[in-house]
């Protein structure tokens, strides 16, 4: 394995500890890789991590090893994407919504109340020339994409009833920081406020927000359900998860190593959607143990969300190639 660019972008990481070497019995240096993320270690995050860092070792009988570095250690999801395009950091698993400032053809994923469920978003992700088209577009903002997994749908949590379309008018929610996601729910009516989210909790405690968005996972490792009277399953968009690698570093790898990454993604995200559904039904039933109530929405309220979110959907293709938006959205 090429290792010398690498570990000279890496001098830094390698001086703090972060970069671990260890001599083999042949005498070759091998390195322990970081694999940043930005979540807490009791997520499907972490897990789909540790199975793929578990994969390249029994693929590789040890000559590769991984390291993951959850909870921001090496930074937040900005400062994780630039330090794997630079070559500093040679793997990161996120959610893609970070990275619709750096690849606008994430912006696809953006796309409201697509899917009815999880089961064909992984279908749609996984097609050969969709992920071939993703890839590429990775590839140009410095990336290599292996693949992605998810945490399921991300849900509105209120203490508002929301039956109806007009029970989203008014709320103020928090949501993520994307220009999509905030265009969406001004189209149903609600008012959207970014918000970091080490303060919504408390936001909700307070008042000062009346709702807000995550998948499961997040609302009951958060608590957040606790300050909630109403989990409203609005599914309106996934909570994909990707495995992306430098570019630069990718490249330099022989062709055995780079099939040794791309076969332990593939078996990592089969194992983190397993395990997501999982936790996603003992998610639920800790919700209800709590005595907050969870609301289904009828089609007729689907529909009214889909028509609403015709700006959206004209938004996000004036970005995304159209091959792309078609491949994924069936449209």
């Amino acid at each position: 394995m090429n290792k010398k660019k690498y570990i000279s972008a890496a001098a830094v990481l390698a001086a703090a500890g972060i970069l671990a070497g260890c001599a083999a019995n042949d005498g070759e240096q091998r390195y322990a890789y970081p694999l940043g993320t930005a979540s807490p270690e009791d997520t499907v995050t972490q897990i789909y991590a540790e199975k793929f860092v578990e994969e390249v070792d029994r693929l590789s009988e040890g000559r590769i090893k991984i390291t993951v570095y959850p909870n921001s250690v090496l930074g937040g999801d900005r400062e994780l994407l630039e330090s794997c395009a630079d070559g500093d950091i040679p793997f990161v698993i996120q959610n893609t919504a970070p990275q619709v400032n750096f690849i606008d053809d994430t912006a696809v994923f953006d796309a409201p109340c697509i899917f009815d469920d999880i089961e064909s978003v992984r279908e749609a992700v996984d097609q050969p020339e969709f992920l071939e088209k993703m890839q590429e577009s990775y590839r140009e903002a410095g990336f290599e994409l292996l693949g992605y997994a998810d945490q399921g749908f991300r849900v509105m949590s209120t203490n508002r009833e929301v039956t109806e379309f007009s029970d989203f008018k008014g709320q103020k929610i928090r949501t993520m920081e994307d220009a999509y996601q905030l265009a969406f729910w001004q189209q149903l009516g609600a008012n959207p406020t970014p918000m970091n989210f080490s303060e919504v909790y408390i936001g909700l405690q307070q008042h000062t927000i009346d709702a807000q968005e995550n998948p499961y996972e997040v609302i009951v490792s958060n608590r957040l359900y606790e300050q909630q009277d109403y989990i409203v399953e609005t599914n309106h968009v996934p909570h994909l998860i990707s495995l992306v690698v430098s570019e630069s570093f990718f490249e330099e790898l022989p062709e055995e190593d780079r099939q040794i990454l791309i076969e332990a993604e593939a078996i990592a995200k089969e194992y983190a959607r397993e395990q997501s559904d999982q936790r996603i039904d003992d998610r639920i039933q800790t919700i209800k143990d709590s005595g907050t109530q969870i609301i289904t929405l009828d089609e007729a309220v689907r529909e009214q969300m889909i028509r609403a979110s015709e700006p959206v959907y004209e938004q996000i293709r004036a970005v995304v190639a159209p091959e792309i938006y078609t491949l994924y959205t069936g449209q």
